[in-house]
């Protein structure tokens, strides 16, 4: 096999984390490496030198004092990128912080994520960018980048900073958690990320629609006697900013996608050539919202799990390619913020120690999404969204890669996660596939315990 090369003059990761000592040198012998971005699949080594891939071949020979890992039956993949998490810190470091988040993530087999700006102080200035920047550099094992927010506090009003938040490090701009219900501040904000060279990524939801609302608006909302939250509420705002789109020619990310009709909407601004790209979460893919079935809180999620002809229509979104990346949402959530009444429980569910596993068990495994295909969506594509260094494996470029037992057989008990919250709706589901292995700039940070 030729050795696969690119161009190694990248730019320098923006994010933080991902201690870089005691890298060594390390072979990945006799694994599938898949790597979407380059077109590569195949049986071959991997061999890592001081925190880069050095080559990419077969029969590559093992040097003295290096670490030798058989891989025989597993996938070696790029390091997998979750571009919308939350981190929690600061100030709720009781439900995550960036240390157990990066943990996290490192478990699930994430060597990047980007965090979202609600925290509490919102992430909406220079000196909050560096912060989260600063404090992932010392505590996090895998990448962290940071999102900040568009408009001050969040509250849809005065837009922030954004030169300034770039120029400390931001990769993407963001009142996730809240929809810039005015259109006039969130056509400036586009005009200033567009300037900027940022993505802006839209959590849509006309919160006139949504106000109140507990669950999807449908047949189980109405068996289980709880307020509704309409596919509309959804898709009215994605049309919106895809308006807006067009008129800023700006970037526009879509957030956690839940809705058929909003993928019609993103599939039609894509024929037009709009710079409009789109993401779903696990959730979204499998679970409708008969999960709430129990009134099982740990599947309140905003925006709500939806019926089963909306997953239906968001599955073929990811399979032809109107939806571009699958995405976590990582939301922790303390205990007592869950523990009580359907309709006083937080919404938010976690999803970095699980993604992997669920989209296996039901896309890949099942034929109905092909195993590139979902690779790309978790890691070329969101690299390609937020403008940053990763998401492939070729000669030359940083050791980030994500080994993936495939038929690795595992039951979900929160107990165990890395994360610092548990609220998951997967708890005590059987899987099949788990990333085993997590290499960031060529340093193992996660191994599945034998």
């Amino acid at each position: 096999m030729t050795m696969r090369n690119t161009d190694s003059h990248a730019e320098p990761s923006r994010g933080g984390g991902g201690n870089n000592s005691n890298r060594g040198t390390v072979l990945l012998r006799n694994g599938r490496v898949l790597d979407p971005a380059g077109g590569l699949d195949e049986t071959a080594d991997v061999l890592v030198r001081d925190g880069t891939i050095e080559s990419i071949g077969k029969g590559i020979a093992a040097e003295p004092g290096a670490r030798v890992m058989d891989l025989t039956g597993k996938l070696a993949v790029p390091g997998l990128i979750d571009m919308h998490v939350h981190l929690r810190e600061p100030g709720r470091e009781d439900e995550e912080t960036i240390q157990s988040g990066g943990r996290a993530a490192a478990a699930g087999g994430f060597t990047a994520v980007a965090c979202m700006a609600n925290t509490r102080p919102v992430v909406d200035n220079a000196g909050m960018v560096r912060f989260v920047v600063e404090a992932a550099k010392k505590r996090s094992p895998v990448r962290v980048f940071c999102v900040g927010a568009g408009t001050v506090g969040l509250k849809g009003e005065a837009m922030t900073e954004i030169m300034d938040m770039r120029d400390a490090g931001a990769v993407a701009i963001s009142d996730d958690g809240k929809f810039i219900q005015n259109s006039e501040v969130a056509r400036r904000v586009m005009e200033y990320c567009r300037m900027a060279g940022l993505p802006f990524i839209s959590h849509c939801e006309d919160q006139y629609l949504s106000a109140g609302g507990d669950m999807h608006e449908g047949y189980w909302s109405t068996v289980l006697g709880l307020k509704g939250i309409p596919a509309a509420a959804e898709t009215v705002a994605v049309a919106r900013e895809v308006s807006l789109a067009e008129l800023t020619g700006a970037r526009v990310h879509i957030a956690h996608v839940s809705a058929g009709e909003s993928v019609d909407v993103v599939r039609r601004a894509k024929e037009r050539g709009l710079t409009v790209t789109a993401e779903t979460a696990p959730h979204y893919l499998v679970l409708t919202d008969r999960a709430v079935c129990g009134y099982d809180t740990n599947a309140k999620v905003n925006p709500p799990l939806r019926s089963e002809e909306d997953r239906e229509r968001v599955v073929a979104g990811l399979k032809d390619g109107t939806i571009d990346v699958i995405a976590s949402d990582h939301a922790p959530h303390c205990e007592e913020e869950k523990d009580v009444e359907f309709a006083a429980a937080a919404f938010g569910l976690i999803g970095l120690e699980t993604s992997v596993g669920v989209i296996m068990t039901f896309l890949v495994r099942k034929g109905i999404v092909p195993l590139k295909d979902a690779i790309a969506a978790m890691t070329v594509k969101p690299a390609a969204v937020l403008g940053i260094d990763g998401g492939t494996l070729a000669a030359g470029r940083r050791a980030d890669i994500t080994i993936i037992d495939p038929e690795l057989e595992w039951e979900v008990d929160p107990s165990r996660f890395a994360s610092g919250a548990r609220n998951t709706p997967f708890r005590g589901m059987k899987l099949t596939g788990k990333a085993v292995a997590t290499m960031v700039a060529g340093k193992l940070v996660y191994e599945e315990p034998h």
